[in-house]
This record gives structure tokens, sequence and C-alpha cells, in this order.
């Protein structure tokens, strides 16, 4: 069944987690049968940054590292960088605003892999900045093995991204990846061989990578532009244009002026990206 218009949210800090404690409850009713997810995971928890904690240690513990001790270590985080938290709300914003297959909050919360593996990314940059790269390549590990995302602790990611659908995202050691971002599946932001150093692309803020594009290289990505689906670039694009192809070239311009929220796929002869 389709849902209606969903309403647009424009919430601060402390509504973002009043309006998910409201849709918690809303969903036990009903889904009775989800109670105990919803309960664990929103309903018994004070914070957002702790519902996150919580979901972050639930889904990365293995048998060769528990629950309790992820939850020290993301509740540890949490607690002494809030821009994770405030992190997680513009992306959580932004993919409510962006995906239209999302009409609650709590959906990416609990349901949607891009969310949640964006989020252990971010756990497992602040452990690379706190000179725990053992701690951050084990995060990396469990993010890949868990979610199919690819992300080197490392790179380099702005707030209020949009990772959709998110299967096989690959971003490299030395990417950096702007504000507002938005990417569909299957994107990787790769280097061309084996050189060390800085190897890996630069993508401006505002830019929409469309499903499967390849961008490969330290080169950089203008702001606001859009790369079509199946892609390849290899060369800079300037900024607010749109490129297509294998290797990809500029075939018009982005077509407006926030190709990462309008998520519009077609190209200007009307054919999809």
């Amino acid at each position: 069944m389709l849902h209606g218009a969903k309403k647009p949210l424009e919430l601060d800090k402390d509504a973002i987690w009043a309006q998910l404690q409201d849709e918690a409850r809303s969903a036990v009713g009903d889904e009775p049968l989800l109670g105990a997810l919803i309960h664990a995971g929103l309903l018994h928890h004070h914070s957002l940054e702790a519902a996150l904690a919580y979901r972050f240690s639930l889904k990365l513990a293995s048998g060769e590292m528990s629950e309790q001790l992820l939850r020290e270590l993301a509740d540890q985080a949490y607690r002494e960088d809030p821009s994770l938290g405030d992190a997680a709300r513009a992306d959580l914003l932004a993919v409510y605003d962006r995906d239209p297959a999302t009409h609650r909050l709590l959906q990416p919360v609990l349901f949607f892999k891009g969310f949640q593996a964006l989020q252990a990314y971010r756990m497992g940059h602040w452990l690379w900045r706190q000179g725990r790269r053992d701690m951050a390549y084990f995060v990396q590990m469990r993010c890949s093995e868990c979610f199919g995302v690819d992300i080197h602790p490392a790179a380099q990611i702005g707030t209020g991204v949009m990772i959709d659908h998110a299967h096989s995202i690959v971003i490299g050691e030395t990417a950096t990846v702007g504000n507002d971002v938005s990417m569909l599946h299957s994107v990787t932001l790769g280097g061309t061989g084996k050189e060390d150093g800085d190897r890996h692309p630069k993508i401006g803020d505002g830019v929409m990578i469309g499903a499967g594009a390849k961008v490969l290289g330290n080169i950089h990505i203008g702001e606001r532009s859009r790369i079509a689906a199946g892609s390849v670039v290899l060369r800079e694009v300037p900024p607010c244009k749109t490129v297509a192809g294998v290797p990809a070239r500029v075939i018009g311009d982005a077509g407006c002026d926030e190709p990462s929220h309008s998520m519009n796929q077609l190209l200007g002869n009307g054919d999809y990206m």
C-alpha cells in the first residue's frame, strides 16, 4: 500500500527525539509483533545518541567483539564528541527529505542500512582520529560484513548525507565527501592503481551520484553537480554540471540548484540517468 504525501519536517535537536518516540509508540500499536524490537531500539533510551549506540553495538557485535564492549565504546564516542549526534540528526533528516520510501524517522534508525552504515563509519572515523587505528579497522570490517558498505575510517564525510539502499558502496582512504551529498547503491569512490598518497576523489557539497557510478582517482567533483548512473568518472567535473558515460563527459547543466535534494534522475533529453 502506498503512503500519502509526507509532511516536511523542520525539527530541532530535541524535537527529532520527541518525534521518534511518538512514531515508536504508534508503531508498537500498529504492529505488536515488533514491540520488543522497537522498545529495545528506541523507547528504552533517553536520547538519539543512546539509541544509536545500542543499534551500533547490536549490529556489529560478533564472537570476536561483544555487544557490551561496543556499546561502551559508542557511548564514550557520543559523550566526548557531540558532533557525532549532530551529524546523525542531519543524516536522518536528509534521508527523510530525499527518499520517497521514508515516511517516518524511525525507518532509517531501525531498518535502513544506508543510514546505519553511515553512523557506523562515523564511529570508525572517530576512532581513527583518536589514534585507535586497529579498532577503527575492526569497525570497517564489521560494517562491510553486516551492511555491504565498505568505507575506510580515514575517509572524510560531511553531514546531511544520504546513501540510498547502500548496497556495495566503496569509499577509499583519502576520499572526501562534502555536506548534503546523495548517492545511490553500488557507488565507488576509488583509486586508479596501487599508488600511495592522496589518491581518491573529492566530492563537493550538494552532489548527487547515481547508482553504479565509479569515480576514480584524486579528482574534484564540483559542488551541486550530478553523476549519471553507471558512469565512470576519471576527470574533474565543474560545479553545477551533469556528467554521464564511460568515460564520463559533461552533457549539460545540473538542471537545478540542489540536485542532491531533488534527486532528479532525468537527463536533459528526458532519458533516465
